[in-house]
């Protein structure tokens, strides 16, 4: 050991071994936060993808049978509520992870279609002709789609999921 002003010499190996494993150590550690990083905004896409998917699906279910449903009552009266539970039920699923907006628009859907069940069936001609007097006096027959707000409280919905 070499003495220096009464102190012992570090031996540079020393400093070099040290400065070897703090620069493995540091660079190990950033590379495992880049990695986990890296990871979780990929495991959150795919969350919000899978949701994005999963709400999509439900809507179109909900709209595929109010379309059926809807176009059944226009030509039938029922007095019985069975043809509603399908579509009842969609409105629930929705209802979990849906915004207010969204559910309280299916709801109105629901009511609308339940009370054209109730009304005098319609003709083809008398739809169109509805469609027609209502297309000129609304944008695009806003009237008698009973879907268009539900649609759109959908898209916006989706909208902050981000694009497809």
């Amino acid at each position: 050991m070499d003495l220096l002003d009464g102190q012992p010499a570090m031996d540079t190996a020393y400093i070099s071994a040290l400065a070897a494993l703090a620069g493995s150590a540091i660079g190990g550690m950033t590379s495992f936060a880049t990695s986990w990083q890296t990871l979780h905004a990929q495991t959150k896409a795919q969350r919000i993808s899978r949701e994005r998917d999963h709400r999509e699906n439900l809507y179109g279910l909900f709209i595929d049978e109010a379309s059926k449903l809807y176009a059944d009552a226009l030509q039938h009266q029922r007095d019985e509520a069975s043809q509603l539970m399908g579509i009842y039920a969609l409105v629930h699923r929705i209802r979990l992870v849906s915004s207010s907006r969204v559910v309280e628009s299916a709801d109105r859907v629901i009511k609308l279609i339940a009370n054209t069940y109730f009304a005098p069936n319609v003709s083809l001609q008398q739809l169109t002709s509805a469609w027609q007097e209502a297309k000129s006096r609304t944008e695009a027959g806003a009237e008698i789609d009973i879907l268009r707000e539900f649609a759109e409280a959908c898209r916006e919905e989706l909208r902050e999921f981000g694009p497809p």
